[in-house]
């Protein structure tokens, strides 16, 4: 009895390659976002940074 392993293709690596970068730069302005909403919120309450 002869078993058929089932391989899945995997993507070419320029594809994985620009899906990382997709993901890293999403997460880079999500961060950034996050951040200016602090820093807005900090300013309304009267925390300045001179």
């Amino acid at each position: 009895m002869t078993t058929i392993e089932a391989q899945t293709p995997r993507s070419p690596l320029w594809k994985r390659m620009l899906w990382l970068a997709a993901i890293w730069a999403g997460s880079v302005l999500a961060l950034g976002c996050v951040s200016m909403l602090f820093r807005l919120l900090m300013t309304t309450a009267g925390l300045k940074s001179h």
